[in-house]
């Protein structure tokens, strides 16, 4: 499954879960270095070559949140977050710290993989070369960044400036949830306040444009009470 041999680090205090995703990763013939506490795990990302964090948000020691503040004031290593807490604030506030995507437990291993290869994707092929390129593709859209055109099944579709603008940000972080608070903060500027429902108006538009049943959209998803999501596929 995996081309480079990469090292996870796990942060989880619950045995039972923690062999469970290292078991998980194992299988996938993946390295597996664990950690109990955030000490622990800030210990590891110093001494040691990490590729991706698995991280639960619960710490003995102090809050997971934490450790993304911290990893991120000098690291862009991919964080997915598997924690119990399931609400939406506090998806949004990890999202928003820096978190690449948020699992709930409890899951699968079959969730996690894919959440996994998403992760690596865009660690290996996708997040810095995307920023580069001037033309990005998922499915049978595309977007020419140099040009500021957009196409569908190769025919040019209009959007507005601010639909373009959306479109763009959502392209270069394929994948990966991005709050409703960041997207009106890139969009709008950080003057703008949490004003969701501009945006809310603003994604109906695009997505009448680039999907074929915008209620059932196949590109944009939204992420119930979080944000969106640029589907990789």
């Amino acid at each position: 499954m995996n081309m480079y041999n990469e090292n996870f680090l796990v942060v989880e205090d619950d045995m039972q879960i923690r062999n469970f995703i290292c078991y998980a990763l194992k299988q996938a013939n993946f390295q597996c270095v664990t950690a109990l506490t955030a000490e622990e795990a800030l210990s590891h990302l110093i001494s040691q070559q990490i590729d991706v964090i698995l991280l639960d948000l619960g710490l003995p020691d102090f809050d997971g949140l934490e450790i993304i503040k911290r990893v991120r004031e000098w690291s862009d290593i991919p964080i997915i977050v598997v924690s119990a807490r399931d609400q939406d604030r506090e998806k949004a506030e990890a999202l928003d710290l820096g978190a690449d995507d948020y699992l709930t437990k409890p899951f699968s291993s079959t969730e996690l993989m894919a959440r996994i290869r998403v992760a690596l994707r865009h660690l290996y092929k996708q997040n810095r070369d995307r920023q580069q390129q001037s033309s990005l593709v998922v499915g049978e859209l595309r977007i020419e960044l140099d040009k500021h055109l957009v196409y569908l099944e190769e025919k040019e579709i209009h959007v507005t400036p601010m639909e373009y603008n959306l479109l763009a940000l959502l392209f270069k972080n394929i994948g990966k949830v991005l709050t409703t608070g960041y997207i009106i903060n890139e969009i709008w500027g950080a003057g703008y306040g949490r004003d969701t429902q501009a945006l809310r108006a603003l994604m109906a538009g695009l997505r009448r444009k680039i999907e074929r049943n915008p209620a059932k959209p196949r590109y944009i998803v939204t992420e119930i009470g979080v944000g969106y999501r640029m589907m990789d596929i």
